[in-house]
C-alpha cells in the first residue's frame, strides 16, 4: 500500500505541534488541540482574554496545504476543462486523492488514515476547490460525511472492515434526498422492512453525489413509517447488491465532473449487520453529518471564490485601457477591495466553525453562517471576476465562467441558503431566551446575575467559564 507524504510526516513526529508559544502575547501555553486553536486564555499582564489567530496553523496543516496545492496544480488542473466538458471525473484523479492520503484525513492511523484534524480536512477541501470544485466535493463528502459517520456510529467490526478501504480505494456515497424530500429531508418514502435476519429496501433516491464511482452507499430508509422520522435508519449497501440500480448522470450547470445520479431499490436485501448505528437513529446521524458537512461546503465555496479571484487579479493588472492598467482605476480598486474583504470574512467564519468542531463546542449556528456566507460570496466573487475580465471572462477559453457556474450549487445543496438562515434565526431566538433575562425585568425584578450565568448554554458557556477569573 502506498504511503502518502502526510503519513510519512506524521511518522516522524505524530504529536509534534508548532504553536506560537514563543510569542510574547502567550504567557500560558495554549491547550493543544489537533489544530492550533487554543482555549481562551487570561492574559497575565493585562487581565484580559487573548486568543490565537484563526489563521495560525501547525506544521502539519501547512505541509498538507502545500502538498495539496502541488497535487492540484500538477495532476488536476490539466484535466479540469476535459472533465467539465465530458461531465466525468477522471479515474486518475480519484486514485491520486487516495494515494496522497486525502481521503482519510481524520481517520485513525490504525485504519490507515492520516489522523489529522478537522481543520486539515477544511484546508484540503479549500485548496482543491481553488482548482476544481468537483474534485473538492468528492473529497469533502468522503471526509466530512462518510468517514465521519463510520467513526462516530460504526461498530468496531464495521470500522475495521470499511475504514481501511474507504481510506485507500473505496468511494462512499451519502443517500438521503428523494424526489419529495429535498429541504424537507425527513419526508423520505424509501422504506426498509424486516424479514428474518435481513432488511428489504424499496424506494428511490435523487441528487446523489459520487454515485457513478461509489462502491459503498449509506442509504437512509424508514423501518417504521408510522413513526415518521423516528423510524429512519442508516443502511450500508454495496454497489453490486441485487436489486440496486444506479441511474443516469444528471446534466448539470456546474460541478459537472461530480456525478449526480438517481438510485433505485427494488427488494434490496441487506443483513442486520448492515445497519450503521442504532435502528431509528438515522435522522440524528444525518443531521449531525450535514452540520459538519456544511463547513466542508463553506470551504469548497471559499476555495472556489479564492481560485477565481487569484486568476483574475493578474489579468486586470496587465490589461491596458485608456493608457493605464484597468486595475489602476479607482472604481475597480474599490470593487476588488470589497470582494477581498468578503473573502476574508468568509474564511474566518469557515475556520472558526471548524475550530469549534474540534474544541467540542456548539457549532451548528456558526456552520450555517459559514456555509451561507461563503456561498453568497462565491457567487458575488465569480460574477465580479467575469465583469472585470470583460468579454474574455464570458468565454470558455478562460476558467472564470466555470467558477461562476460551479458557485451556484453552494446556495442549493446540503441545505439551501434559506435553510441556513432559518437555522441561524432559530439559534438566535434560543440564545435570546436566555440572554434577555440579563436585561429584561421579570415581574418587575431582575434575576441575580449568578443565577442567569448558571443557566447559560451554548455560546454562553464561554462567559460562564471565565466569569470567575
Amino acid at each position: 500500500m502506498a504511503v502518502s507524504a502526510f503519513q510519512l510526516w506524521r511518522a516522524g513526529g505524530l504529536l509534534r505541534r508548532n504553536f506560537l508559544t514563543h510569542s510574547s502575547s502567550w504567557k500560558i501555553p495554549p491547550r493543544v488541540l489537533k489544530s492550533s486553536q487554543p482555549e481562551a486564555l487570561l492574559s497575565v499582564t493585562n487581565n484580559a482574554l487573548c486568543f490565537a489567530p484563526l489563521q495560525t496553523f501547525t506544521d502539519e496543516d501547512i505541509m498538507m496545504q502545500k502538498a495539496v496545492k502541488k497535487f492540484a496544480q500538477e495532476q488536476i488542473a490539466p484535466l479540469v476543462s476535459t472533465m467539465d466538458e465530458n461531465s466525468k471525473m477522471e479515474k486518475s484523479v480519484i486514485q491520486g486523492l487516495f494515494q496522497q492520503g486525502m481521503m482519510g484525513i481524520e481517520v485513525e492511523a490504525k485504519y490507515g488514515g492520516t489522523e489529522a484534524s478537522f481543520l486539515c480536512s477544511v484546508l484540503v477541501i479549500e485548496e482543491l476547490a481553488k482548482v476544481d470544485a468537483s474534485v473538492a466535493l468528492l473529497c469533502d463528502i468522503q471526509n466530512t460525511v462518510i468517514n465521519k459517520l463510520f467513526r462516530k456510529h460504526g461498530t468496531e467490526e464495521q470500522k475495521a472492515t470499511y475504514l481501511p478501504k474507504l481510506v485507500t480505494e473505496k468511494l462512499g456515497s451519502f443517500c438521503l434526498s428523494e424526489a419529495g424530500a429535498g429541504s424537507d429531508s425527513f419526508a423520505l418514502k424509501t422504506r426498509a422492512d424486516k424479514s428474518g435476519n435481513y432488511y428489504v429496501i424499496n424506494g428511490s433516491k435523487m441528487w446523489i453525489s459520487n454515485a457513478e464511482h461509489a462502491e459503498l452507499f449509506l442509504v437512509f430508509a424508514n423501518v417504521d413509517p408510522p413513526s415518521g422520522y423516528r423510524g429512519i435508519t442508516c443502511f450500508l449497501v454495496d454497489r453490486d447488491t441485487e436489486g440496486f440500480q444506479i441511474g443516469r448522470r444528471e446534466n448539470k450547470m456546474g460541478i459537472r465532473a461530480s456525478s449526480t445520479c438517481q438510485l433505485t431499490f427494488e427488494n434490496v436485501k441487506v443483513p442486520e449487520t448492515s445497519v450503521l448505528g442504532k435502528i431509528g437513529h438515522g435522522y440524528k446521524y444525518a443531521i449531525g453529518s450535514l452540520n459538519e458537512g456544511r463547513i466542508g461546503i463553506a470551504a469548497q465555496m471559499l476555495g472556489l471564490a479564492q481560485g477565481c479571484f487569484d486568476y483574475t487579479i493578474p489579468y486586470i493588472k496587465e490589461r491596458m485601457q485608456f493608457g493605464k492598467r484597468i486595475f489602476d482605476f479607482q472604481g475597480l480598486q474599490h470593487q476588488v477591495a470589497h470582494v477581498a474583504t468578503q473573502l476574508e470574512a468568509a474564511r474566518l467564519l469557515t475556520y472558526n466553525a471548524a475550530r469549534l468542531v474540534e474544541a467540542g463546542r456548539p457549532f451548528i449556528k456558526e456552520a450555517s453562517m459559514a456555509k451561507y456566507y461563503a456561498s453568497e460570496v462565491a457567487g458575488l466573487t465569480t460574477s465580479k471576476c467575469i465583469e472585470w475580465m470583460g468579454g474574455v471572462g464570458y468565454t470558455k477559453d478562460y476558467p472564470v465562467e466555470k467558477f461562476f457556474r460551479d458557485a451556484k450549487i453552494g446556495t442549493i445543496y446540503e441545505g439551501t441558503s434559506n435553510i441556513q438562515l432559518n437555522t441561524i434565526a432559530k439559534h438566535i431566538d434560543a440564545d435570546f431566551r436566555v440572554y434577555k433575562s440579563l436585561t429584561m425585568p421579570a415581574f418587575g425584578k431582575k434575576k441575580p446575575f449568578e443565577e442567569v450565568l448558571a443557566s447559560l448554554t451554548g455560546t454562553g458557556n464561554c462567559l460562564k467559564k471565565y466569569w470567575h477569573h
